[in-house]
């Protein structure tokens, strides 16, 4: 069929989160058919039905955690975005089977609703934590990325499923910008774990392409990469004070649980099999079977002489590249007073 977001009958999991409401926006405006949106909290799903006051889109109450929530919502759906998940690290350190149960058994029920229904194609998001991961929500997302790509080599089905895998999103709910302008505005330090880490940027329109093109372009069991820039956590906050134009007091708090210094979003391993696509890379599925040949001639032709893509090797951005990169997103020139907006 016609893979594109218009006309089209959508189901986003996950849809009432930061990036389920700019997907919906976006599909909204491409003139998708459907959307169906699945999430727990219904108090947002109101909200969201408020706000958008559009008849394409239904709203489910469910869990991806429950087989039949996602298999009653995926019914007649030709396209599914599976953003749902557990991403708060800390959490999911104190509690590492709520993290399994939503970001791997409940993308299993997804991927297996999937292929039951007859859906088209399936995108899964991950992040750059699961990419030798050392905290449960990288874990959990490291294995939801490995189930993705079983049912591809386990099924016949035709339904096609792809991975995305990104980096923090800026002024996405939980991260940090948010809480520097919160900060600033009550006349606080602004609270760092570790100025010296290093962290990828994407903005919520950005994630959204990601997704756009993986959609359009994968082929079942590829991650999508967006190559992404990068900053320190001291310079990111020191920008968020210019750009308000305050003083950068800032607090360093030390790492929390599970937190690591500097993130990977594509590993050795993986590099030496990535398809470079300009602004993007494409890691292909390794789609053998179980019959390894018990000796090889040749040898492993696959060269691991490129180091780890992280945020700390990527493209660094200092404090005046992250304040013009600030001042590019909707959601903090909407907190700048009137006049800091017009200087920027």
């Amino acid at each position: 069929m016609d893979i594109s977001l218009s006309n089209g009958r959508f189901l986003v999991t996950g849809g009432t989160g930061s990036f389920g409401q700019t997907m919906v926006d976006r599909l909204l405006a491409s003139g998708a058919a459907e959307i169906r949106v699945l999430s727990r909290d219904e108090a947002k799903q109101d909200a969201m039905r408020l706000r958008l006051r559009d008849d394409r889109v239904r709203y489910y109450v469910g869990d991806v955690r429950d087989y039949d929530s996602v298999s009653k919502a995926s019914r007649n759906i030709d396209f599914v975005f599976h953003a749902a998940a557990l991403k708060q690290v800390p959490s999911c350190e104190f509690f590492p089977l709520e993290a399994v149960r939503t970001n791997v058994l409940g993308s299993a029920n997804v991927a297996d609703a999937a292929q039951r229904n007859g859906v088209a194609a399936v995108v899964f998001l991950s992040t750059d934590k699961a990419v030798h991961p050392v905290n449960a929500m990288g874990m959990s997302k490291g294995l939801m990325e490995k189930v993705a790509q079983a049912a591809v080599r386990n099924s016949s089905s035709p339904t096609r499923m792809c991975i995305v895998r990104y980096g923090n999103v800026m002024c996405s709910r939980g991260s940090v910008i948010p809480l520097f302008i919160e900060q600033i505005n009550s006349g606080v330090p602004l609270t760092v774990t570790e100025p010296t880490m290093t962290r990828f940027l994407m903005s919520l329109t950005e994630s959204v392409e990601l997704v756009e093109h993986a959609f359009v372009h994968g082929r079942s069991g590829d991650i999508f990469i967006k190559k992404a820039r990068a900053c320190t956590i001291g310079d990111l906050a020191t920008a968020v004070c210019n750009l308000f134009d305050v003083p950068a007091k800032i607090e360093a708090l030390g790492t929390r649980h599970g937190e690591k210094l500097h993130e990977t979003l594509v590993s050795e391993e993986e590099l030496t099999r990535a398809e470079d696509l300009g602004q993007f890379l494409r890691v292909s599925v390794d789609s053998r079977d179980l019959n390894y040949s018990l000796y090889f001639d040749e040898g492993d032709s696959g060269r691991h002489d490129r180091p780890d893509y992280t945020s700390e090797n990527a493209e660094r951005l200092d404090v005046p590249a992250v304040m013009r990169l600030l001042a590019t997103l909707p959601e903090v020139r909407a907190q700048l007073p009137r006049a800091l907006a017009d200087r920027v």
